[in-house]
């Protein structure tokens, strides 16, 4: 059995991906542990996920500060579902999240884009019931 248990997610700093992750997406903090010489290994997830995770490191160099916002080249790099597209949608927008289209009704489910303060986009997903 194999399965993917975290991906890395550069950020400018660390307490700066923790508020977003956790103040404005609702994300839980399920580790935040100090590795020594300002090194820290923080893990976020959606609340009451129990999928992977998400590594949030703070850049240390100038090729990983560049690569901050653009991981995925500036297409969507991450999916996140919900079970409620109109209340996840409604607290993101009250929380400042920037959403950059309109929701829409696909054969998948309701989607919108919206991008992170870091410069990534995402999809907010509700899929659709089977």
């Amino acid at each position: 059995m194999r399965a993917i248990a975290h991906v890395t997610f550069l950020v400018p700093s660390y307490d700066e991906g923790i508020a977003f992750f956790t103040e404005t997406l609702g994300f839980d903090l399920v580790e935040d542990t100090p590795l020594g010489g300002g090194k820290r290994w923080v893990l976020v997830r959606p609340s009451g996920g129990n999928g992977a995770s998400l590594l949030v490191a703070e850049a240390t160099d100038d090729a990983q500060r560049a690569a901050i916002g653009r991981q995925t080249g500036g297409r969507v790099g991450f999916f996140l579902h919900t079970d409620d597209f109109a209340r996840d949608h409604r607290q993101m927008l009250d929380r400042g999240v920037e959403f950059i289209e309109e929701p829409r009704f696909e054969a998948y489910g309701t989607v919108a884009v919206f991008r992170d303060p870091f410069g990534n986009s995402w999809d907010l997903i509700e899929p659709a019931h089977t």
